[in-house]
């Protein structure tokens, strides 16, 4: 397991190569190596300005290459992995691991320890999980504490010394760089425990874990009989457990309230070293089973370094948080407008924010809008042909608001005007946005004091919950046709 070179690139949009390199570092000793493994398929590493010249095509980030290309833009190219090929000079560079993050692209190349012709599995190649290792841990180093510019520069002037120590000769010995910062000229980094093959280094530091919940509610809602509406939550749960110890090992219990709604389609990180079959099992598929399996949802595992989704899953909830009606009748250039909106009693008002976007499509421009609110405020944009109504952190206390009014256009100029194929005739949409923290519409919580850790010292434990809206649409009700999600990705 080792890197043949590593890159820090800053993109910069509009400067003429859209990108400087910020930092790169070579391994001569593995380019050797990767010379006789390799053999006739060896590509060598090639120099900052033509890496950085194919990496930014390669990423769709040059200004100069947004038209079609066949190696990088065709149906037989879709990248899911974060690992690409760079054609330059003629030759192809193979694995690249490259992704952006806070405006810098992190990028390596690992050794590849046999020929690349034909390609090999990726999972057979170790240096690929050491090379994300590698990058997550100049990641989190750049970005912890950093503030400004300033801070910036002097991390990047700091990883050179780093490097040295914790990556010698392009094998990572330790992925946590601020471990290394205050010994960095009299310290080496040791490993007395037997590190696992996926986890590059280990953690020295305060004990934590973090757990992170996120649910985001998706609706289609009509207020037709003949057409029923539709909801859904989809959850991650996200980690970041720092513990010292080259496997430590974490139990992580999600649970329910007596009421809660079950979790279903459960996926797990592969970190999960067991489970119960009742969670794998428990499907949405399955509409007839009703002994749904309702928690503890336990989940034992030896966690990554770096933050990861412990787990995703899906729920049916009995009745979406925010039902709505909204109503347009055209009156020659008009539009007669009418919303109604209703917050569910069972939900926690108290909104992050929450607003609901009226916009109207294949229209001229926007000249006047009369209008009554019963709470609230409502914003025009008229070059946009856009109405935000926003409802701001809380319902009033009766939980329903109402909206009402009359929409005037102007003539359909030779100007850009909002178009969208869908919304043509009676067919327009409401899109409500709204978040809740410390919430979620499941009732799913993580207690702090279920948390188990085998690891030595005593962890901070730190939970946080929070409700976001995705998707959520209420259809003009006196719309001819059904509008559903699949429609919508056409």
């Amino acid at each position: 397991m080792a890197q043949r070179a590593v890159w820090l690139i800053s993109h910069e949009p509009g400067t003429p190569l859209c990108g400087t390199v910020r930092f790169s570092r070579r391994y001569p000793t593995v380019e050797k190596r990767a010379k006789v493994f390799n053999g006739a398929s060896y590509v060598p590493v090639p120099e900052d300005g033509p890496f950085l010249k194919a990496l930014l095509f390669e990423l769709r980030l040059s200004d100069d290459d947004k038209d079609f290309s066949e190696s990088r833009d065709s149906c037989s190219h879709i990248n899911k992995t974060s690992i690409y090929a760079l054609l330059i000079g003629g030759e192809e560079l193979w694995p690249v691991i490259a992704f952006m993050k806070n405006g810098m692209i992190y990028a390596c190349v690992p050794l590849v320890e046999q020929t690349l012709f034909p390609r090999p599995p990726l999972i057979s190649i170790s240096g690929i999980s050491q090379g994300f290792e590698l990058l997550f841990g100049v990641q989190g180093f750049l970005y912890s504490g950093q503030k400004n510019d300033s801070e910036l520069n002097t991390k990047l002037s700091q990883l050179p010394d780093l490097l040295l120590q914790t990556c010698p000769f392009g094998t990572l010995l330790d992925a946590n760089l601020e471990n290394s910062l205050d010994s960095i000229n009299f310290a080496s980094v040791t490993h007395p425990q037997k590190q696992p093959t996926w986890k590059a280094g280990t953690y020295k530091g305060k004990p934590q874990v973090s757990i992170s919940i996120t649910e985001k509610v998706k609706s289609m809602q009509y207020d037709k009989q003949d057409i029923a509406d539709t909801w859904q939550v989809i959850g991650v749960v996200t980690c970041k457990c720092d513990l010292e110890g080259s496997m430590p090992n974490v139990t992580i219990s999600l649970s329910l309230p007596t009421n809660g709604s079950p979790l279903q389609d459960i996926l797990v990180h592969p970190c999960v070293t067991s489970l119960d079959s009742a969670i794998l099992t428990s499907s949405s598929i399955d509409a007839a089973d009703d002994s749904a399996f309702s928690g503890p949802y336990k989940f034992p595992l030896t966690p990554p370094l770096e933050s990861f989704n412990l787990c995703y899953y899906t729920s049916q909830v009995p009745v979406p948080p925010i039902l709505g009606f909204y109503q347009v009748k055209e009156e020659e250039v008009q539009l007669k407008i009418t919303v109604n909106l209703k917050l569910h009693e069972s939900v926690k008002n108290s909104f992050e924010f929450c607003e609901a976007r009226i916009p109207f499509y294949n229209r001229g421009p926007v000249t006047h809008v009369e209008h009554k609110v019963s709470f609230g405020q409502l914003e025009v944009f008229r070059e946009k042909s856009l109405l935000i109504w926003i409802i701001g952190q809380k319902f009033p206390k009766s939980l329903e608001i109402s909206l009402s009014g009359t929409v005037t256009f102007g003539a359909k100029s030779h100007e850009k005007q909002p178009f969208d194929q869908i919304c043509i005739g009676g067919t327009a949409y409401l899109k409500l946005h709204f978040r809740i923290l410390d919430y979620t519409l499941t009732g799913c919580y993580a207690d702090q004091h279920s948390v188990q850790v085998f690891a030595s010292g005593k962890p901070k434990i730190s939970t946080y919950r929070k409700l976001i809206s995705s998707d959520y649409y209420i259809w003009n009700s006196k719309a001819p046709a059904p509008v559903t999600y699949g429609s919508l990705l056409l």
